[in-house]
């Protein structure tokens, strides 16, 4: 699928489904019980968008292979989602700077392919999905103030939260060599291109929060290419389990 239309909707979906399944592991596990709701629709509403994208990835690529069968029946090595979404959960801290340093670029990105891409599918699903990318933007955003801007404690942690998985989000903006053809198929401008107007939504936040900012030079890659952590190799175990254990289970 490299190289095509449907590796590109795999970028998409897979950052979905995989951030998806890690935030359905804090069900019945929030820190309080309107949190543990909010967590587990922001996973059912990524869970939604990889679907779509998962059934029209499958169309375009023409192997007879479903949504259901893209999310089970792959390796980790075929999975194109970006490193970040693939962390584990670590403490509340840790999910919501995760959530926040994803929401921020997610919801420029859906924004573009909404109103810009010629692709009229996939240009439906995207502005679906800004609706509820929005609100999951503005849910991590309020609590990395609240948890910014609370106690002692608080700061130091979600700050260390913020430095530690600062190297993943250089990912977001690397094409792995893309841009040219999405520039001719009208897809999605270079994602360079949103780097600056996320990182000045990001450092609002963060002074807003009393937060610093963090610098890095080096950044993690390969989550595009299907270079992951063993991290990924564990969640799909889990989430693969039951369909390749029972092919031919239905429902």
């Amino acid at each position: 699928m490299e190289g095509n239309n449907s590796s590109w909707l795999l970028w998409l979906a897979d950052d979905a489904l995989i951030l998806g399944q890690r935030l359905s592991e804090w069900c019945g596990h929030g820190p309080v019980l309107e949190e543990d709701i909010a967590l587990s629709n922001v996973a059912l509403d990524l869970i939604g968008q990889a679907r779509a994208l998962l059934t029209l990835a499958g169309q375009r690529e023409a192997k007879g292979r479903d949504e259901d069968q893209l999310a089970f029946f792959r390796t980790d090595r075929a999975f194109r989602n970006l490193l970040l979404v693939e962390l584990p959960n670590g403490d509340f801290g840790d999910t919501i700077a995760r959530q926040f340093l994803f929401d921020q670029f997610a919801l420029l990105r859906y924004e573009a392919l909404a109103q810009q891409t010629t692709d009229l599918e996939l240009a439906a699903i995207a502005a679906k999905a800004v609706k509820e990318v929005r609100y999951h933007a503005a849910h991590s955003a309020k609590w990395i103030v609240r948890l910014g801007d609370g106690t002692d404690e608080s700061k130091v942690r979600i700050q260390g939260s913020i430095d530690r998985l600062w190297e993943y989000t250089g990912e977001f903006f690397m094409d792995y060599g893309m841009d040219s053809q999405w520039a001719d198929t009208g897809i999605l401008p270079p994602l360079a291109s949103f780097e600056m107007s996320w990182l000045k939504a990001v450092q609002d936040v963060l002074a807003e929060a009393t937060l610093e900012s963090p610098c890095a030079d080096w950044m993690q890659k390969g989550g595009r290419m299907g270079e992951h952590t063993e991290h990924l190799s564990f969640l799909l175990a889990e989430m693969q389990v039951l369909p390749r254990t029972y092919p031919d289970a239905q429902w």
